[in-house]
């Protein structure tokens, strides 16, 4: 018998109110279609006590991205898994090719687009996962064919401790 504290933190009564590991298979998980971009929800904060989201987003080619913005609350990542994103951080550009991981802490100005003839897939992260829900509202904004219009998104990115970035500072 050691004197030294042990290293493991559960005990047998905790895992029986561990959260279930959670797995998302290929072609699973909730879809939200934004004009031109599929995006598939592989974790929403549910499964991670909210301090984690993930999507997995598909941008046709020539997919304009969202307004330049910040986030108050949040960082963002962003992995890209095929094609070629644009992001534009502030006044620069840069070009994010396969294999290239984009974080963006918050109060940093930045946009994205994919400006190719194919389509791009990159997967994003959101800590803490607030921002699955602007993604939801931004559907719901959009339902039954509604045009989204820039006051409506910045209402929308406003519920999210987000605003639009028109000064780029």
């Amino acid at each position: 018998m050691t004197d030294e504290p042990s290293t493991d933190d559960t005990t047998p009564d905790d895992t029986a109110t561990a959260p279930a590991v959670s797995v998302v298979g290929p072609g699973e998980g909730e879809t939200i279609l934004l004009g031109t971009t599929r995006m598939r929800v592989l974790e929403d904060g549910s499964h991670t006590g909210h301090r984690l989201g993930i999507t997995e987003s598909v941008l046709a080619p020539h997919t304009a991205g969202p307004p330049q913005h910040r986030h108050a609350r949040h960082d963002e990542g962003f992995y890209i898994i095929s094609g070629t994103v644009r992001f534009t951080v502030g006044d620069e550009d840069h070009d994010a090719t396969a294999g290239t991981l984009v974080m963006v802490p918050p109060g940093v100005p930045h946009t994205f687009a994919n400006l190719a003839d194919q389509p791009a897939v990159m997967l994003s992260t959101f800590t803490p996962d607030l921002y699955v829900q602007y993604f939801r509202d931004l559907r719901d904004t959009m339902a039954d064919g509604r045009v989204l219009t820039p006051q409506a998104n910045v209402r929308v990115m406003s519920r999210y401790a987000t605003k639009p970035a028109v000064d780029h500072t």
